[in-house]
């Protein structure tokens, strides 16, 4: 869908640049990258620098981008480009899904979006620039952005060193730097999705629990606050994207 939103704007002069915040990097999501034949730059963040450059705190966000390299749009929620079949209904079958499973779709189906509205509005922006409504100034972009408090800052070192940590092989150091993150900057769904991918989640869906304490065929007890099935419900589907707020 990205590829083809590409090719859309590409023809107007303008590009499409997508970055993967993945902290396993090539053995990330750098295979889903090439599946997708993408022909624009698709990087892969294996830090995060996004969150901590740009504000992004979850997928998928943009950033637009103007011809002089200044940003028009901070970091906001931008769904992916509206597609034939979106509205069609749940395939037949999902009761045969594990429990868990089930609920997490339940839950992800009342996330909510306005993909036509978001679309929209970028393609008047490319098309008229600096003319269009949605295009904002400086001083409303510095507005808009997320402020660099204490914490966030301290958030965004633990969350490096987490990714480190991974990177060197220490699974026990990671899990405790990104417990740090999460709690400095609880707001940033990517900081909570990487560490809990980093978790098993055999049959019971992604970013899963399974245990609350000792298992006996896990010895080990899910090491984080929160998990997304929990995290989604204590803040509500709806809350997960900030709608686009236009102008």
């Amino acid at each position: 869908m990205w590829q083809a939103l590409r090719e859309t704007i590409h023809a107007k002069g303008a590009e499409l640049i997508t970055v993967g915040l993945d902290t396993l990097g090539a053995e990330g999501c750098a295979p889903a990258i090439q599946a997708s034949g993408a022909k624009h730059p698709a990087l892969i963040d294996t830090h995060h620098q996004m969150a901590n450059l740009f504000g992004v705190v979850n997928i998928p966000q943009a950033i637009w981008i103007n011809e002089q390299g200044v940003i028009v749009r901070p970091a906001e929620s931008a769904p992916p480009p509206p597609m034939p079949g979106d509205a069609a209904p749940p395939p037949a079958g999902l009761d045969a899904l594990p429990e868990r499973m089930q609920q997490i779709m339940v839950e992800a189906s009342q996330i909510q979006s306005d993909p036509e509205t978001y679309h929209a509005a970028l393609m008047d922006w490319i098309d008229r620039g600096d003319e269009s409504d949605f295009a904002l100034s400086e001083a409303e972009v510095v507005a808009r952005s997320r402020p660099q408090s204490d914490d966030r800052a301290r958030g965004h070192a633990h969350f490096e060193l987490a990714s480190e940590a991974v990177r060197l092989g220490r699974k026990d150091l990671a899990i405790k730097h990104f417990r740090a993150a999460h709690a400095l900057v609880p707001d940033s769904w990517t900081f909570r999705r990487q560490a809990w991918s980093l978790e098993p989640v055999e049959a019971a869906g992604p970013f899963a629990r399974f245990w609350q304490g000792p298992h006996p065929e896990h010895p080990e007890a899910w090491p984080y606050d929160g998990d997304w099935l929990s995290d989604i419900r204590a803040e509500g589907p709806a809350n997960y994207y900030d709608p686009f707020s236009g102008q």
